[in-house]
This record gives C-alpha cells, sequence and structure tokens, in this order.
C-alpha cells in the first residue's frame, strides 16, 4: 500500500474516532501511532522525542497559563457585573444600547480574560433575564450574547494567536498587533446590527427605562466609571503595550498581567484563599489540555510528514484553479468547516499546518494569513452542532430560552463574521498596517 493511500486513511480515521466520541488528544495520538506504524514501523518515531521536547521547552508556551491565570482571576473579580451596571447607565435612551454595552463589555473581558466559556456564562447570567424582562428578542439577546464572548479570541492577549505564533513562526506581538484592527472591525460590525435592528424594528431591542436609570447620579456613575473600567483597561494597556512595543516578551508580560489580576481582584475586595485556590485549579485543568492535544499533535504531524501527506496536499492545491487566492479560500472554508466539528485548538494544529507550506512556497504574507486563520475561527464557537459558546449559554438560559432561539440568534453573527473575513481578505492593510506602522 502506498504511503500516500496510508495518510489519506489517517486522515480518515481521524474523523472517525472523533464523531466516535473519543476524546481529540487520544485521537490525534491513536490514528499518528497506528498508519505511522504501519507506514515506517518504530523507526520514524525515533524524532518524537525531539518534537516532544521542543513542545514543553517552547518559552512562548509559558504565557498561555499565566494569561490564563490572568483570566480566571479576573473572571472572579466579577468585573463583568460592574460593567455591565456601568454601561447599563451609560446607554441612556439609546434603542439597542444594552446590546452595544454587552458587546463593549465582551471587547473588555476578550481582552482581559480571554476565556470564551467564562465569559459567554457571566455574561448570560448577569444580562440575558434582565434583556428578556426589558423586552428584546430572544434570539437577539442570545446572538449578541454568544458572540459578544467570543471576541476574545480574537482580541489580543489571545491564545488563538500565541498558538499561531507558534506554528507560522511568527512573532507573537506582531500578530497581537495585526488583530487588533480587525477585532475592533468585527465589533463595530456587531455594534451597527445592532443599532440598524434598533432603527427598523424598536421593539425588538427597545431602552432601558428612564426610572431605571435614575436610580444613579452621574456622579456615583463617574466615580464606578472610574473604579470598575480603569483598572482592567490600564492592565490590559500594559501588558499589550509592552508585548507589541517590543519591551517585554510574551511571558515576562503575561507574568505582569496575572500579578495585576490578583491586585485588582484584591482592589474590589473579592480576594480569597478560595478564589486563588479555584483560580490555580481552572489553569492547571485548561493549560494540561492544551498541552496534552499539542504533543499528541506532535504524533500526528509527525507521522503524515513521513507518509507525503505535504506532498499530497500540495499536488491537491495545485489542481485548484485560480492561483493562491482559490487557495486561501479554500483553507477558510475547510477551517470554517471543521469549526461545526471539532475546537480551534485542533484545528490550528491540524488544518494550518497540513497547507502551510503551499502558502510558504507562494511567498503569502503569514501575518495576514495568521489573521485571516483568526477570524475565521471564531465561527468555531458559534457553529452548532458543537459551538461551545452555544451550549455555554444553553447551560445558564432561563427556562423560556429553548435552543431553537439560540441557534436562530447566532445566524446574524455567523453571516457577520464571515462578511468581515471578506473585508479583511479584500484589504490586507486591515491586518498588516499596525504592525508595520509600530516597525515590526
Amino acid at each position: 500500500m502506498s504511503l500516500e493511500i496510508l495518510a489519506i486513511m489517517m486522515l480518515a480515521s481521524f474523523f472517525v474516532l472523533l464523531l466516535a466520541g473519543i476524546p481529540v488528544a487520544l485521537t490525534l495520538a491513536i490514528s499518528g501511532f497506528t498508519f505511522g506504524l504501519l507506514g515506517f514501523g518504530p523507526l520514524l518515531f525515533n524524532l518524537l522525542p525531539h518534537r516532544l521536547f521542543g513542545v514543553v521547552t517552547n518559552t512562548t508556551m509559558v504565557a498561555i497559563p499565566l494569561f490564563v491565570f490572568m483570566g480566571m482571576m479576573l473572571e472572579r473579580s466579577r468585573l463583568a457585573e460592574d460593567l455591565m451596571d456601568v454601561i447599563g447607565h451609560l446607554a441612556g435612551s439609546l434603542r439597542g444600547g444594552l446590546g452595544i454595552g454587552i458587546v463593549l463589555v465582551g471587547i473588555l473581558m476578550g481582552a482581559t480574560t480571554g476565556i470564551v466559556g467564562a465569559t459567554v456564562v457571566t455574561l448570560g447570567l448577569l444580562t440575558l433575564p434582565g434583556m428578556l424582562r426589558r423586552g428584546y428578542n430572544k434570539g437577539l439577546a442570545c446572538g449578541v450574547i454568544c458572540a459578544s464572548g467570543t471576541l476574545g479570541q480574537i482580541i489580543p492577549p489571545s491564545l488563538i494567536l500565541i498558538l499561531l505564533a507558534d506554528i507560522m513562526n511568527e512573532s507573537v506581538g506582531t500578530l497581537f498587533a495585526a488583530a487588533m484592527l480587525p477585532g475592533m472591525m468585527l465589533a463595530g460590525i456587531y455594534c451597527i446590527y445592532i443599532l440598524l435592528v434598533g432603527a427598523l424594528n424598536p421593539s425588538a431591542v427597545p431602552a432601558i427605562p428612564a426610572e431605571e436609570r435614575a436610580l444613579m447620579s452621574r456622579g456615583q456613575l463617574a466615580a464606578k466609571l472610574i473604579k470598575v473600567v480603569l483598572p482592567p483597561v490600564g492592565l490590559v494597556g500594559a501588558v499589550l503595550g509592552s508585548i507589541i512595543g517590543g519591551v517585554a516578551a510574551p511571558s515576562e508580560a503575561a507574568s505582569m498581567g496575572a500579578l495585576g489580576s490578583i491586585l485588582i481582584t484584591a482592589v474590589t475586595g473579592r480576594l480569597s484563599f478560595q478564589v486563588l485556590r479555584e483560580t490555580c485549579q481552572a489553569t492547571f485543568k485548561i493549560t494540561a489540555m492544551m498541552m496534552f492535544i499539542l504533543m499528541a499533535a506532535q504524533v500526528f504531524a509527525l507521522s503524515f510528514r513521513g507518509l507525503q501527506g505535504e506532498r499530497l496536499v500540495h499536488d491537491f492545491f495545485a489542481f485548484l484553479p485560480g492561483g493562491i487566492n482559490a487557495d486561501i479560500w479554500f483553507l477558510m472554508l475547510i477551517i470554517f468547516i471543521l469549526g461545526f466539528f471539532i475546537e480551534w485548538i485542533e484545528i490550528s494544529y491540524i488544518a494550518v499546518p497540513l497547507f502551510l507550506p503551499v502558502f510558504a512556497a507562494a511567498n503569502v504574507d503569514m501575518v495576514w494569513l495568521a489573521t485571516l486563520i483568526c477570524v475565521n475561527l471564531q465561527t468555531s464557537f458559534l457553529t452548532p452542532p458543537f459551538g461551545w459558546a452555544l451550549f455555554f449559554l444553553r447551560g445558564v438560559a432561563p427556562p423560556e430560552v429553548t435552543t431553537g432561539d439560540i441557534y436562530r440568534g447566532i445566524l446574524p453573527f455567523v453571516g457577520m463574521q464571515i462578511m468581515a473575513l471578506t473585508v479583511v481578505f479584500m484589504f490586507p492593510g486591515i491586518a498588516t498596517w499596525l504592525p508595520k506602522a509600530i516597525g515590526w
């Protein structure tokens, strides 16, 4: 049996095992070891210890647990609860103002926590009952919460960007700078959509009642705004500024961010031994899961490369009409479809490395390509049947909100993410301008 046939069978077995419910890391390892041994015997895996050592000693990866710790600690400081209280009053009589406030909270929580589950659950618990009580359309309310909760996957510091920097051999600071404008653009598209709904269908996004807004004076609002917004914004600015400006390495900036999150939680009076213990436990679990998948992906990648899988992919792309642009859109389509079934970590370490040599040979701007991939991966959190943001919201939604309401509500936001992807593709400067402007 030829090596190419074994490579195709390995890919097919991976998806079969995945659909059978076997954990992703075990699926990667089983399919990789099985077909690698069939093709070459144990000789192929002599390189595996070296590759695993490279993963665990990669200094870029040190930033992952530190950013996760920062996010989990800030989530337990109940940052979103205070922010929603302030922004709800700032929205005033604007139709859809509360929805726009949720998007703004999603931006800030995304930049501080970056944990989709924590953001969606927090926003769902805090805002969904209130939005329904004020007459918001159920589907729209669910869509706003799910979409806003995923903004942390493109707005730095994003774990996706850290992993893509490692995979594509780019600087973390460069990708952080590249994703900044597309992330803000996507949030802006969400806000424009909510305002349009408010203009065309006011009953779907009513304004906050005047008597509710009158409960807090302007002086109280200003004081709470300074107390609630400035600390996390200052922390994010310091962390991202030091990375993008080249002052500190990602791991160094992440360590300062972790320390800053402890200080902010302490200032709010919510730091305790239990909070610290729960934060550490959650950080250990998330980091261990990610590292296990990364190590298993090395087995899969080594076998696929040994079985001439890269040449198979290159030959397949050669048959596609339309040149390199068609190749890029084919990759985007593959990532979009995979997002229905598997998580962004697996997509990043399976699909991207398979196709990367083709784009490297064509001299495609890797910073621009990484930004396209990151925007595309946003959809994997919203697309059924395995969109994790949908699962998280379903778990905390009131009984009157059905799964159908959630699915219908996210459809326009998936369309907006595809629109943002198209805009970044057509205008690469949106991704490349800021890195070039600051000299990366």
